[in-house]
């Protein structure tokens, strides 16, 4: 039976994305109950060689979506300024004009939400790499975990996030790791064209098997 694991990594990342070595502990040797062990499967990933190789070079290779998200984000920082500044002054005002404080707020929030939309879309490639080079390594990983369990001799492995205290010496996040710094030492950067992820690629054939019977159906002949 496979591991599943590949799905909750991008949940998973968030949590670990600030010191992920930090929560890949050193296993020590033996284990307590024979047969079990515990793993962070996205502490694992995100400690990869593959995943910690990407992340130091995607600014490099983005660096020109990068710069234009920055640049756009000043410009419409600089425009949001002074309607903040009247917004707040107007505000403070004895007898404030609640309808056209109202207003002014409304039009602050839309560029606001239509700047961070604009920002989103340029950044677009940038988390479209991240989400191909984790694809790339949570193929990966249900095999570097069976090979780490069959050295091992374990039969169960538990999720960490989901047991509330164990010794370290059910903590195969090392043993994990080595396996899969072996299977996939690096990942590719940038995706190729047209690529989509896991869940939007099933959600299109999905769309696309119900469109399918639909077309193929003839209508009745008259008599």
């Amino acid at each position: 039976m496979k591991i599943r694991y590949a799905s909750a990594l991008l949940a998973g990342l968030a949590a670990v994305a600030v010191s992920p070595n930090a929560a890949v502990a050193q296993a020590t040797t033996g284990v307590v109950a024979p047969g079990i062990a515990i793993a962070n499967p996205s502490a694992v990933v995100a400690a990869s060689a593959a995943y910690q190789t990407a992340q130091s070079q995607r600014p490099t290779t983005y660096k020109p979506q990068i710069d234009q998200a920055n640049a756009r984000k000043t410009q419409i920082e600089a425009q949001l300024k002074p309607l903040i500044d009247k917004l707040q002054a107007d505000s403070r005002a004895a007898n404030p004009n609640r309808a056209a404080l109202q207003q002014q707020y409304e039009q602050i929030q839309q560029i606001e939400q239509a700047g961070q939309a604009e920002i989103q879309k340029i950044l677009e490639p940038l988390n479209l790499s991240q989400q191909y080079v984790l694809e790339q390594i949570g193929d990966k990983l249900d095999a570097a975990t069976q090979a780490a369990m069959d050295k091992k001799k374990i039969s169960l492995v538990l999720d960490s996030q989901s047991v509330i205290k164990a010794g370290q010496t059910y903590n195969l996040n090392q043993d994990i790791l080595a396996e899969l710094n072996k299977q996939i030492p690096s990942a590719q950067l940038v995706p190729p064209a047209g690529w989509m992820p896991r869940a939007q690629r099933e959600q299109q054939q999905a769309a696309q098997a119900q469109a399918a019977p639909a077309a193929g159906t003839k209508a009745p002949e008259g008599r």
